[in-house]
């Protein structure tokens, strides 16, 4: 978890890399997987909702498609002071968890069906046994199965 601290002049600082920050690098930290804890720098307070906040609405603002409509986040407001604000919030947070777990497992899917060998799978469709079992060893016959010239199998006599 990346800890910032947002100072008077709207800076953000990250203490974990030492170094100031643009929105834009937490997004992309945040795009990245990582998690973020920001504090204010005068009081000490947990300013990390109102950052993420921020950051959704910059993304929108860019030109983003939205994710939550209008209608989404009305609704949303509806749940604040309900006393199922606490289920849907955990409601929505397993979904998106969900989601994102469902997506992997397809993207992993399409990645080993696309390192898959066309021809390899087409083998494999029309034959049982891929590869095919080797040959049969050829052997010799032996001397009775031999009917040679002049011993007793001649039927000429």
């Amino acid at each position: 978890m990346h800890e910032l601290k947002k100072y008077p002049n709207r800076r953000l600082y990250n203490t974990t890399e030492s170094r100031y920050v643009t929105i834009d690098d937490v997004r992309k930290l945040i795009v990245a997987g990582e998690s973020i804890h920001v504090v204010d720098g005068k009081d000490g307070g947990d300013i990390t909702r109102s950052v993420l906040l921020q950051i959704l609405a910059e993304q929108e603002s860019e030109g983003h498609e939205s994710v939550l409509t209008n209608r989404v986040i009305e609704n949303l407001i509806r749940f604040y002071g309900d006393r199922m604000g606490g289920v849907v919030g955990r409601y929505i947070e397993q979904s998106i968890v969900a989601f994102l777990d469902h997506q992997d497992q397809w993207r992993t899917h399409l990645r080993q069906l696309n390192e898959m060998n066309p021809l390899n799978l087409m083998r494999q469709a029309f034959e049982p046994r891929w590869p095919p079992a080797p040959p049969q060893a050829r052997r010799e016959p032996s001397a009775e199965e031999v009917d040679e010239p002049g011993a007793g199998g001649d039927k000429t006599r």
